[in-house]
């Protein structure tokens, strides 16, 4: 359950007028997040009749609630994704991600959302002395291989980056960012509402039905014809998107974030600003919120715990990493639901008549918004799907919703982090 988000309670999103559903709409996009906006902008900029069905309010799941960290790349690391998909593919879908986190950036400033956007810089950092030469062997990868500096920190490197001596080193990505998500996303569909988009929300999406000419679309406000349809669910596809649904595993990640920590006790924490994850399979995540908290998540529990409980495992790792944070008040604490499909990568493409983008495994800030545009362009007929693999977009064996097999899998992974 989400308790108190602090991106959103301090930003709280934008609430659009209820108006009625429309008879019909050119373009009917199931979900509000980033890349449900993002198509719609670039549909109704180009004349379209669209229209967003929002199931609660725009930015409602993911968008409102996850880390605010924008990066390049994908779940899996660089080289392992050209051994799955060939150097040159990979090349090239590395390219879409720095496309994207600079078609974000201009998005920002063309529309002039104020989201606390700041090229701050990504640390990876080595859980065990162990994972440290795999790290280096990634930045010589993301160097020879794709032309991309990184910079590999030794342990005794990490005191100018962070208050901690947990860590055994890191690998430093200079071109890391970071936003404020409900800013972001707030700005974003008041973009998209003045670029002509029709913007529902409180409207789920009961069933989705093919029909002469294109969909019927059933909701919780009535039915609308569709010439096409878009899902841009991702962790939250519903039940009316079956055969989408049980391509995405929703797994719960959780966020907690202290009172504001005073500047002195910030700076020395998290000296340059950076955002940072470390190398566990279970990992943890952390920043500084703008206004001088530590913003701590991870991958709490595999099954669904009350926020209570997360949030007491969350600030045991934070005070793991940051002993001077042992006992700290946490003041929010939220989960929400990050989608991964068999592969680990984002899938983007048409499946029974519906075309879809989602998939995104934690890197979704700037491929969302970028792949839903892009996603936009198609619907409009000006563009093509983009190049994500070439991979068949698989359903997942026994799953139809729901994600029995998660603590198996929690388990699997937590003995692959004690034995590396």
């Amino acid at each position: 359950m989400l308790e108190r988000c602090l991106w959103t309670e301090t930003s709280p999103l934008p609430r659009f007028p209820a108006a009625p559903l429309p008879a019909s709409t050119d373009v009917a996009i199931i979900g509000g997040g980033y890349t449900g906006l993002a198509a719609a902008r670039t549909l109704a900029r180009g004349g379209t009749d669209v229209t967003v069905l929002e199931r609660h309010h725009l930015g409602w799941g993911a968008s409102g609630r996850n880390g605010g960290f924008v990066l390049q790349g994908y779940k899996p690391e660089m080289e392992e994704l050209a051994r799955m998909v060939g150097p040159e593919r990979a090349r090239r879908m590395f390219q879409l991600t720095l496309e994207a986190m600079q078609f974000l950036e201009r998005l920002i400033t063309e529309e002039e959302i104020a989201c606390d956007f700041t090229r701050c810089g990504a640390l990876t950092l080595a859980a065990k002395a162990s994972h440290l030469p795999s790290l280096e062997q990634s930045g010589r990868f993301l160097r020879r291989e794709l032309g991309y500096e990184t910079e590999l920190l030794s342990r005794e490197d990490m005191g100018r980056e962070i208050g901690s001596t947990r860590y055994h080193g890191a690998l430093l990505d200079p071109g890391g960012c970071s936003l404020q998500p409900a800013k972001y996303v707030r700005g974003l569909g008041l973009a998209t509402g003045r670029a002509g988009a029709r913007l529902m929300e409180n409207t789920e999406v009961t069933r989705v039905s093919r029909v002469a000419g294109g969909f019927e679309v059933g909701t919780s406000r009535g039915v609308v014809r569709a010439r096409e349809v878009l899902a841009a669910t991702n962790g939250y596809t519903p039940a009316a998107l079956g055969r989408l649904r049980r391509r995405v595993i929703p797994i719960g990640s959780y966020i907690i974030a202290t009172k504001p920590l005073g500047e002195e006790l910030a700076r020395r924490l998290i000296p340059k600003g950076r955002v940072m994850s470390d190398t566990k399979n279970l990992l943890y995540y952390f920043r500084l919120s703008p206004d001088g908290r530590m913003v701590f998540g991870g991958r709490a529990s595999f099954t669904p715990p009350s926020t209570k409980r997360s949030a007491a495992i969350l600030a045991s790792g934070m005070g793991e990493v940051f002993p001077e944070l042992a006992g700290a008040t946490v003041e929010y604490a939220w989960s929400g639901k990050v989608a991964y499909p068999m592969d680990h990568l984002p899938h983007a493409g048409r499946l029974d008549g519906v075309h879809y983008s989602m998939g995104y495994c934690g890197h979704g800030v700037a491929l969302a918004t970028y792949l839903g545009t892009r996603m936009g362009e198609v619907l409009l007929g000006t563009g093509e799907v983009p190049d994500l693999g070439g991979k068949r977009f698989k359903a997942i064996p026994f799953f139809t919703g729901f994600p029995w097999f998660l603590p198996f899998v929690g388990g699997y992974y937590r003995t692959r982090d004690w034995l590396s």
